[in-house]
């Protein structure tokens, strides 16, 4: 009878403990993993991290939650990751700004991305374009530069909002290129894609993908893009390196991070399956669809990228005085 009851004893023992045997096993992920996103519904980052999170969700047997934590520039989002628990369950699909650059501009942050952030991987890059209405004397970077020089203070250079990338990519430009316009700054995207077309306004710095329709319509005239390379959808455009800027690059970029002290299990398998996301036909068409290039590499790779981000605008930012 004893044997009995210690055998019914043993056995309800192991019914009790396997299924956290077995979750054990399974390593990481053994529940939803949240993605914060820290911009709204809608945008860039928003559909490329959705896109990744099915990816992810299939690969790993466990959903990946997009949760879209808006408002002070990325900051609110990316201080829930920062103070997020360390244990993979939480991570951040961000941009420049709430894992680099807004620390140079925001005089109170809540959190160091240096420090408070680890990379898990660079997910792709999205350039700039600068656009002018077909009217504007400039038909290209080369002649704008000159007609700048021509005409200092004259030509009016609008951006998505005071301490966007488009904003600092404009001051990047005339520091290079030693002419002088007149910020305007707008309340995001279609403000200034209006101005911009109505002929408001004379040059506009901003992301590519809204544009492109715009240019190939000849309702805007592109003047240069800001990758390293032409962009497919526009092979006539010059790159502001082709304008004679040797090394200038200004690109969005969407990359992965993790609270500081992440296991390095789930940051090697969101690093192995984003890569071999970037990779396949499936990614390499969505990508094509949000007019985004591939990046890829190592979480060593995405923090010397940083590095070399922070390197960059730093100088920028301090000299064109951006504070925010």
């Amino acid at each position: 009878m004893r044997s009995a009851l210690r055998a019914f004893a043993l056995a309800i023992l192991i019914a009790l403990t396997l299924p956290s045997l077995v979750a054990h096993a399974q390593g990481w992920p053994n529940r939803p993993v949240t993605l914060i996103v820290p911009f709204p519904a809608g945008g860039n980052a928003d559909v490329l991290a959705r896109a990744l999170a099915a990816e992810l969700s299939e690969k790993l047997g466990q959903n990946f939650i997009v949760d879209n934590r808006t408002g002070a520039g990325g900051n609110i989002g990316g201080a829930a990751v920062a103070k997020a628990p360390a244990d993979g369950y939480t991570m951040m699909f961000g941009t420049p700004g709430p894992i680099a650059t807004n620390k140079l501009m925001y005089k109170s942050l809540p959190y160091d991305p240096e420090k408070d952030l680890v990379p898990v991987v660079l997910v792709a890059r999205s350039p700039l374009i600068v656009v002018a209405h077909p009217s504007f004397p400039a038909k290209d970077l080369k002649e704008l530069i000159a007609y700048a020089k021509a005409n200092p203070g004259k030509v009016n250079a609008g951006n998505p909002g005071n301490g966007t990338l488009g904003h600092i990519t404009s001051e990047l430009l005339q520091q290079h290129s030693g002419i002088k316009m007149t910020h305007v700054p707008y309340r995001g995207t279609p403000p200034l894609t209006t101005d911009v077309l109505g002929g408001q306004i004379d040059v506009g710095f901003d992301f590519l993908s809204t544009y492109i329709p715009l240019v190939k319509d000849g309702k805007l005239r592109a003047l240069a893009v800001t990758s390293r390379e032409r962009v497919a959808e526009l092979p006539d455009v010059m790159t502001v390196e082709q304008a004679g800027f040797a090394g200038f690059e200004a690109s969005a970029w969407y990359a992965i991070v993790a609270p500081k002290g992440t296991p390095a299990e789930p940051i090697d398998k969101v690093n192995r399956i984003a890569n071999d996301y970037l990779k396949s036909p499936k990614g390499k068409a969505q990508l094509a669809t949000f007019v985004m290039q591939a990046a890829g590499g190592s979480p060593q790779d995405l923090a010397a990228y940083i590095k070399s981000e922070l390197a960059k605008w730093g100088p920028i930012i301090k000299a064109a005085n951006i504070s925010m």
